[in-house]
């Protein structure tokens, strides 16, 4: 059984990582809102930065990393993410479209990935018998 000062700090930990999470994207987001030009550019790149690193940290806690490895999440990944990046693709004009379809495309791709890593059975190495064994 953890002690209450671990429990304590692997809940501090994971209230701070989250926050980060969701402050990242929310200034990523919503900068445009309230800021204008150069300091909107850096609060956006900044929060975009902040999001990514917290969100890899996440999703490598175990918890995280068994919920995206299911198959069912990997197929909602795929579909979705698929669908978004064509949608994306033919409702944006110009290079905010094709960047938005990229994003997503890859994303979606990531999940097949996983999807067919999943597939994969493991190798099994054959015996070999000889003199030299």
């Amino acid at each position: 059984m953890k002690s209450l000062l671990t429990t304590v700090k692997s809940f501090v930990a994971n209230l701070l990582l989250w926050s980060f999470f969701v402050g990242g994207l929310a200034a990523g987001t919503a900068s445009g809102a309230v800021l204008d030009g150069t300091a909107k550019n850096a609060a956006t790149y900044t929060g975009i930065a902040v999001s990514l690193l917290a969100g890899s940290r996440i999703a490598k806690k175990p918890r995280i990393k068994a919920f995206l490895s299911k198959p069912s999440t990997l197929w909602f990944l795929f579909l979705f993410n698929g669908g978004v990046a064509v949608a994306s693709y033919f409702a944006m004009d110009g290079v905010k479209g094709i960047a938005t379809a990229a994003g997503m495309g890859l994303v979606s791709l990531g999940a097949a990935g996983g999807l067919l890593a999943a597939r994969r059975k493991p190798v099994v190495e054959a015996r070999v018998e000889g003199p030299w064994v």
